[in-house]
């Protein structure tokens, strides 16, 4: 018998309808949700552990998305036919769901969580990423699972100046910008986006936008909710376990000494090690016995003290770990050309932060291929963004690019992209590489990289920058610091990481993630505004190494030129099985692509000597000729009739010389004037029924005098 499911229904303002079903698939797990909006369908499930591993002290979320090939109609692609490793594109939407349920879980609980999303049906004008939060939230707030939820996300976009919920991608094309919200109901939590130069002030007004139509959507996951049973009584857990009595001792015996290292501004390492020596220096005092027992709750108070001691100090003194104002920017150095052998290159460092950016410039053939299932596109422009362990002075094992890695470097390619210039013909690969990190290693992968693109010739209509700024608050009294340019410290004991990338005249992209509940609007307008002012000082100090792109590429760059040809030439100049391509590539040392657009074709050489290219477009120019009436031709006598010459006038291509048309004297035979293998100029002025081109000589010269 089919059972019978529970349902719940939100209607966004536009009349769209988005349904909530639970207790029909996937009965088994602790809480599960189906989640329809048009065409689209996404199955949400969550399975927790009963009891936390031994000695894990942290919260082991794991978040899966997965779309699905059936989902849209397609067949994997690849040997194996099936669905593999996750894409970029799938990784990205974990991320961003994992950082707006992960500060909603209690601290002190540490059992396994498992939360998988699965696209299982796709409507091509419904985005499935901008569901998944609200999937994975109702899908949690069904279970027994402590949370201090529900959240959602929504999509916010902007389409001739009037902001929009859940765009439909064909919307998107036309919107100035793209930002998703997370939120509970009474604070956001996460915002991610690319815009196109909007104000700080545009940017609060979306995000409050997006957060009204999220608390209509806790709504709904609330009402569902009160009709599943099992949602009702939340599980106990007992996680850990505390000595209060030792947690008051770590704090008064080291509280003194940890403010006064925090407030000697010293370098990172080396106000590392003066913690680690307090620590190591109250242990001491304890048997190797009593440490067995008691070492990892005083590791765990003794972090609880360097928290305390950092933040009181902010709000208290104004003064930051490394000795700056609460507004102050590190120190930066920048230069570019630094690596004879990239297309560009740049060494950006502010602080202790450094990244070492290059830019390679390629053709069509290098483009970045997309096979998923929402999309089966091309980029142009891509950028990769690199953290060995070497840039925080750690040896530790590399396996493969990590999630993080490719979060940071999305962030900085939508930061970037949008100050591309419309009519590039290259394709272009950013590659940063982190050589030191203390903070902020995105934004300077963006600034770095905005210098790496000016050296190498890439036309950016205008410079970006980006700054990180943090947060420290003291719900008890009220008091906030908004912190500029922030340290990894900063950032880890802190209650905010908002990064906000920009020009001289607006944003570009933003990512921030909040891990204190209630963040006012008025602190995130004190935010925006601070960033600005950093973000413009770093864009001044980026200025004084490049003010704007080289004049041409370097000489080893590729050059590219670009031609178009009617579609019925492009089989001849492929030829059979490629051969005539290759071999013309071969010949002028060049690289050339053709696609098929309408009824031309588009094609692309590239190469780095110029008279090569201008060979290779000379071949296909000639195997692509199109004669035009009117035109002048210098060709070549191929044969001579009594009536006429035939005249070659590119190759495979003849027209007929008649002989009245060779000299406006009357000629007794062609050749009192001409021979085979003579060039001549002619003018083509007719092409008859049969498609037969009609050449004169005679119009060319000057008329004869009367005399």
């Amino acid at each position: 018998m089919i059972p019978n499911p529970i349902t719940q229904e939100i209607t966004l303002a536009d009349g769209r309808t988005i349904t909530l079903e639970t207790g029909k698939l996937a009965k088994q797990a602790d809480g599960s949700v189906v989640v329809k909006m048009g065409g689209t369908m996404l199955l949400a499930t969550v399975v927790s552990a009963p009891e936390a591993k031994e000695g894990v002290d942290f919260l082991p979320l794991t978040v899966d998305y997965r779309e699905k090939f059936a989902a849209a109609g397609r067949m994997p692609g690849g040997f194996l036919k099936r669905e593999a490793r996750p894409t970029d594109e799938e990784i990205l939407v974990m991320r961003l769901v994992d950082r707006c349920l992960r500060p909603l879980f209690p601290e002190d609980y540490h059992a396994e969580i498992q939360l998988m999303i699965s696209l299982l049906s796709y409507d091509p004008e419904v985005s499935p990423d901008a569901l998944c939060g609200l999937a994975a939230s109702t899908a949690i707030a069904l279970s027994d699972l402590p949370f201090d939820g529900p959240m959602s996300e929504a999509r916010v976009g902007r389409v001739d100046g009037k902001l929009m919920i859940n765009p439909s991608p064909s919307d998107m094309e036309k919107s100035d910008l793209d930002m998703m919200i997370g939120a509970t109901k009474d604070s956001v939590v996460m915002v991610e986006g690319e815009m196109k130069e909007i104000s700080e002030k545009e940017m609060v007004e979306a995000i409050a936008f997006g957060h009204e139509a999220i608390k209509s959507q806790i709504d709904a996951q609330l009402a569902l909710a009160s009709q599943v049973e099992k949602s009702k009584t939340k599980r106990e857990y007992s996680h850990e376990t505390h000595d209060e009595e030792l947690k008051a001792e770590v704090l008064k015996a080291t509280y003194d000494d940890v403010y006064a290292v925090a407030k000697s501004g010293l370098p990172k390492h080396e106000r590392s090690e003066k913690f680690k020596e307090i620590r190591e220096n109250y242990k001491a005092k304890y048997t190797e016995e009593e440490l067995a027992e008691k070492a990892g709750l005083i590791n765990t108070y003794y972090h609880d003290v360097e928290y305390k001691a950092m933040r009181a100090m902010i709000l208290e003194d104004g003064q930051r770990l490394d000795g700056r104002a609460l507004d102050e920017v590190r120190p930066i150095w920048s230069e570019i050309d630094y690596l004879p052998g990239a297309h560009g290159s740049a060494v950006f460092t502010r602080g202790e932060t450094q990244s070492l950016t290059t830019v390679t410039l390629g053709s069509r053939l290098d483009e970045k291929r997309r096979d998923g299932v929402t999309e089966t596109s091309s980029e142009r422009f891509y950028l990769h963004y690199n953290f060995p362990p070497f840039s925080t002075g750690e040896a530790r094992p590399i396996r493969g690019t990590s999630r993080r890695e490719i979060g940071h470097g999305n962030l900085a390619q939508r930061a970037l992209e949008v100050m591309l210039p419309d009519d590039s013909i290259y394709t272009i690969r950013v590659v940063s590489d982190i050589l030191e990190s203390n903070g902020s290693s995105s934004m300077a992968t963006v600034c770095a990289g905005s210098l790496a693109l000016m050296d190498a010739g890439v036309k950016m209509k205008k410079a970006v920058s980006g700054i990180a700024m943090g947060l420290i608050t003291d719900p008890d009294t009220g008091k906030y610091a908004v912190l500029s340019d922030i340290l990894g410290d900063e950032d880890h004991l802190g209650d905010m990481d908002f990064k906000v990338t920009g020009t001289k005249d607006g944003i570009t992209a933003c990512q921030m993630d909040i891990k204190v509940k209630g963040l006012s609007y008025e602190i995130l307008e004190k935010a925006l505004e601070q960033s600005k002012a950093g973000r413009l000082h770093i864009l001044g100090e980026i200025m004084k190494t490049i003010s704007e792109p080289r004049e041409d590429v370097k000489p080893g760059a590729p050059k590219i030129e670009t031609m178009t040809i009617p579609k019925d030439f492009i089989g001849a100049i492929i030829g059979p099985g490629g051969k005539n391509i290759q071999k013309l590539q071969a010949d002028t040392e060049t690289t050339i692509t053709i696609e098929e657009e309408g009824d031309k074709g588009m094609i692309e050489i590239s190469g780095t000597n110029r008279e090569n290219m201008n060979a290779a477009m000379a071949r296909i120019k000639a195997i692509a000729f199109v004669p035009e009436v009117g035109e002048v031709y210098t060709g070549k006598v191929k044969s001579i009739q009594a009536y006429g010459a035939f005249v070659e006038i590119a190759p495979g291509t003849d027209g007929l010389l008649h002989i009245s048309e060779i000299d406006h004297r009357r000629l007794k035979t062609v050749d009192e004037v001409l021979k085979e293998g003579d060039s001549v100029e002619v003018k083509l002025i007719g092409v008859d029924d049969r498609g037969k081109m009609k050449l004169s000589r005679k119009v060319l010269l000057p008329q004869p005098s009367d005399n």
